[in-house]
């Protein structure tokens, strides 16, 4: 690969095939990182209703009495 490099000009190296590069692959790119911001809120979510599920489950639990928690 160097040596196909070797007679270029740096902008060639550094400018024009990183864009080009992103011209031909921007979209998967995008797409790779909208896939996996969604994966993240996703999970977020998740998690988050959970919690609330757990925490209104023991909230309205109340002070429950020891044998109730024996029964599992």
């Amino acid at each position: 690969m160097k040596e196909i490099l070797a007679g270029l000009p740096w902008w060639v190296k550094w400018v024009a095939i990183p864009v080009i590069a992103v011209v031909v692959f921007g979209g998967m790119i995008a797409n790779a990182v909208f896939f996996v911001i969604g994966l993240l809120f996703k999970v977020l979510i998740f998690v988050a209703l959970v919690g609330g599920l757990i925490y209104l489950v023991r909230k309205f639990m109340g002070t429950s009495t020891s044998s109730s928690r024996d029964e599992w």
